[in-house]
């Protein structure tokens, strides 16, 4: 019986909230370009992503540490605005947990290093695409949280190893960095193709950045097209889930006796059988950017709670569409890197993998 070669993720998260190093993708056969069916019938390839095709202009200022006293007035965001640096970024620095509150007298560390500004519609991939660090490491640094909504005028605080460019403004368009310093072009292109993406960063860097006050768009069933904006998400889950498919167990959640640690389980089933949505909530992405995973639907269940798909063969669903759980949001297929048709499935609350067969009816 072959085993299926990508039990594993292109980017596991042990316990706790901070991601850990990514491993390579398994080498095996691929079957990439799963279809999407659109509400008339044809089959399409699935829309660009939030993060492609986007230019990102990198704007930076160097901020130097230093200490700040709290004055009667200030507010977190103030005190960011004013220096240069991040709120977030400050309130990571300084272990304050929402609503990040302050008082007047208190000492605050304001963190120094490279900050990019945030403009309208950017993502947190394509920013981290565009200076070549990882998505993961600056939602550490800057002490991100849910919804992980980036907000126009941001101050974001890049890891050290960054891609700044200080002689002019460059952009990054697309997956190929375009800097105003023709030198410059080779080095960032080939931090943009080192850029490795896996589930966690889809989760918590795909969603493009609103006005302050503004609010993310709600979840609609049955779109028209992809939703291109922020998305709202559902609220509170029961965290009750229901088998997406039935069929024999591949790969089971954690580590495998090859060495490979799988991040969910894997079960065989016929291509074209029908992939249901473990519960009720919004689909977050439905596409095919992580190699591994091929055809791959994820869905935020709200109070931290993501399922993902993996390897369908055809998609159903789009980016901001309500879904009922039991509904079909693909089939099974055999995309991404495989050797028999098969269904990648996880469970995640809080960022954090656990096993499926603690979730899912024992019968």
């Amino acid at each position: 019986m072959a085993v299926a070669m990508a039990a594993t993720l292109a980017a596991c998260i042990p316990q706790g909230r901070t991601p850990a190093p990514r491993t390579a993708a398994p080498s095996g056969p691929t079957k990439l370009g799963p279809l999407l069916e659109t509400s008339d019938g044809a089959l399409v390839a699935p829309p660009r992503p939030t993060w492609d095709g986007g230019r990102i202009v990198r704007r930076t200022r160097d901020v130097a540490g230093t200490d700040y006293v709290v004055r009667s007035g200030d507010t977190l965001r103030g005190i960011g605005n004013r220096s240069g640096a991040g709120s977030e970024a400050i309130a990571a620095a300084n272990n304050l947990p929402p609503p990040y509150t302050i008082h007047p007298g208190q000492r605050l560390v304001i963190p120094g290093g490279h900050y990019h500004s945030v403009a309208a519609g950017e993502t947190g991939i394509a920013i981290a695409r565009a200076y070549g660090v990882g998505w993961a490491d600056m939602v550490a640094l800057n002490g991100l949280q849910e919804p992980y909504i980036l907000r126009i005028g941001q101050k974001l605080r890049l890891p050290g190893g960054a891609a700044v460019q200080t002689a002019a403004a460059g952009t990054y368009a697309g997956s190929a960095a375009v800097p105003a310093v023709s030198g410059e072009r080779a080095d960032m292109e080939r931090r943009a193709a080192a850029f490795s993406l896996g589930i966690d960063d889809i989760v918590t860097g795909s969603q493009p950045a609103l006005a302050e006050g503004r609010r993310a768009a709600p979840a609609v069933a049955k779109p028209p097209a992809a939703v291109q904006t922020a998305i709202a998400q559902p609220g509170a889950f029961d965290g009750h889930f229901l088998w997406p498919v039935r069929g024999r167990l591949l790969s089971s959640f954690g580590s495998n006796r090859d060495g490979r640690v799988n991040d969910g389980i894997n079960i065989a089933a016929k291509s074209g059988t029908p992939v249901l949505a473990a519960g009720s909530g919004v689909v977050a992405y439905s596409g095919d950017e992580i190699g591994v995973f091929g055809g791959l639907v994820l869905i935020d269940h709200g109070g931290g709670w993501i399922t993902a798909y993996g390897h369908l063969g055809r998609l159903d669903v789009v980016r901001g569409e309500k879904v009922a759980a039991g509904q079909p949001i693909g089939t099974v297929g055999q995309t991404g890197y495989v050797r028999e048709p098969q269904l990648h499935f996880e469970i995640r609350q809080k960022r954090v993998p656990i096993d499926p067969a603690k979730k899912l009816p024992s019968a």
